[in-house]
This record gives C-alpha cells, sequence and structure tokens, in this order.
C-alpha cells in the first residue's frame, strides 16, 4: 500500500511541455481523489507558491495526500511533501518530507548544492545528517513535476519512445523513466479532454501486476496537468481522478460537457 500511495502522488507530479516556466504559475491548486472501485481511499492536493533563499525569489511546492474514511482506519496516511525551486532552472534549493504511512514516519529535510552536485539531509526522527553525491541537474520528487511540465521534448516524443529523468529519493537517486503510449479524449467530470498517455517502468512483484501496470493522462494543452492515474494491481486497481483546481496559467481545453 505504501508503495501504491508513493507511485500515485509521484505520477500525479509527472506533467510535461516547453522548457520555459508557461504550463504554471504561482497560485496554481489541484485535489486529486483516490479511490478504489466505488470506495473513497483518499485525497491528495499540489500547490505552488512564492518564496524567499538568499534574497532570491524562487517556487515553493507543496503536496500532501492523506486516506479518509475507512481507508484511513486500516492504513491511516498523513503525507506531507515540499520543494524549493528556481523559477527558471528549476534547480531545487531545498526538499521537505515529513510522513506517516500506517506507522512508518519520516521528518526530513534536504539542501541542494548543486554547483558540487551535493544534498545534505538532515533527518529530524533519527538526529543524524549526512551529505550525498548526486547527478547533475538532480530533482527531488516534487520538483520532478514542475521540471517535466517544461520539458522540451513532451510534444516531440513517438509512440514507444521515453523520458527519464535523474530523482532524488530516499538517499538515492533513481531513474524515473516514462514511456508514452498515445493520446485519447478522455472522459471526465469537466467535461471531455484531449489527453497524452504515459506509463511508467516499474518493478513487478507481489503489488503490481507487471512492469507497466501504471498509467498516467495527462491534459494536451499548454497546462500539461495530470487528469487520472490508474495502478493495476494483484486484485482490481486503484485510480486518482482531478476533483477540482483553481490558478492554472492557461485555459483547460475541453471538448464537450
Amino acid at each position: 500500500m505504501k508503495k501504491v500511495l508513493f507511485l500515485l502522488l509521484l505520477l500525479m507530479t509527472v506533467s510535461f511541455d516547453n522548457q520555459k516556466p508557461d504550463a504554471y504559475d504561482s497560485g496554481e491548486w489541484f485535489k486529486f481523489r483516490i479511490h478504489y472501485g466505488f470506495i473513497n481511499a483518499g485525497y491528495a492536493t499540489l500547490e505552488v507558491k512564492e518564496a524567499v533563499i538568499g534574497n532570491k525569489n524562487i517556487y515553493h511546492a507543496i503536496g500532501k495526500g492523506y486516506t479518509v474514511g475507512m481507508s484511513r482506519f486500516f492504513f491511516k496516511v498523513d503525507d506531507n511533501y515540499e520543494s524549493y525551486f528556481d523559477k527558471v532552472t528549476n534547480k531545487p534549493f531545498q526538499f521537505v518530507r515529513k510522513i506517516d504511512e500506517g506507522g512508518y514516519t519520516k521528518n526530513q529535510e534536504g539542501f541542494f548544492n548543486q554547483d558540487n552536485n551535493k544534498v545534505l539531509v538532515k533527518d529530524y526522527k533519527n538526529k543524524t545528517e549526512k551529505t550525498i553525491s548526486v547527478t547533475e541537474n538532480v530533482q527531488d520528487i516534487i520538483s520532478t513535476f514542475y521540471f517535466l511540465r517544461n520539458h522540451p521534448n513532451i510534444d516531440k516524443l513517438k509512440v514507444g519512445e521515453s523520458i527519464v529523468v535523474d530523482m532524488f529519493f530516499d538517499d538515492e537517486v533513481y531513474k524515473f523513466k516514462l514511456k508514452f503510449i498515445g493520446r485519447e479524449n478522455l472522459k471526465t467530470k469537466f467535461g471531455t479532454s484531449p489527453t497524452m498517455i504515459f506509463r511508467p517502468i516499474v518493478q513487478s512483484g507481489r503489488v503490481f501486476k507487471e512492469e507497466e501496470s501504471l498509467t498516467v493522462w495527462i491534459s494536451d494543452d499548454e497546462n500539461k496537468i495530470p487528469l487520472r492515474i490508474k495502478a493495476s494491481l494483484a486484485v482490481g486497481s486503484i485510480k486518482a481522478d482531478l476533483e477540482s483546481f483553481k490558478g492554472l496559467k492557461n485555459p483547460f481545453m475541453v471538448k464537450s460537457k
């Protein structure tokens, strides 16, 4: 369950456009409903605000996820992920990870030195800190969202081609790979919207049926926002749908209601 929630949160952050901050701006906010069949499992939100670090105006992005109802009784989740990153280069300065997933807790902050390709990770729960070497231009889990929304190659991809991003998570650098599947008109609560479809390559095992068990639908407009994420499990599937939004920088393309 913990792996599923993490991957859903990550996929909610995966959107793309040209490599300039045109797909979003401060004040943007999303809310997603996570459901298993007809059962509401929880919600997740993403928003971007203004912040200042070292007299420099930057973005402060915040992602939250939590279970509700009976799902919370069986598996309580309260997750908070934050990222402070450059408005132009999208390079992260700092991340925050404070989570409680069924009693599994973390309380960390990371401070990036992009010039030296290092991250200082402070673990407040265990009262430790360590410096970790990373790759050049590495992203954290939340800054990946905004980095990929302005990616220069997304509209150039052919079916079957992939985009790979270096992402720092759990003291390691991961190669996060997404494969472009095609386009589809998706029915949502807002109307029918043209979308781009992607699948990440995940490790098959007890949770997922196979390597390509996750699918994400992205609005095929200038916003490039996630509209739906579906994870096929060993039994059934879990989905996350965009429930509400505000502060989009560009018009949201809907063909019909």
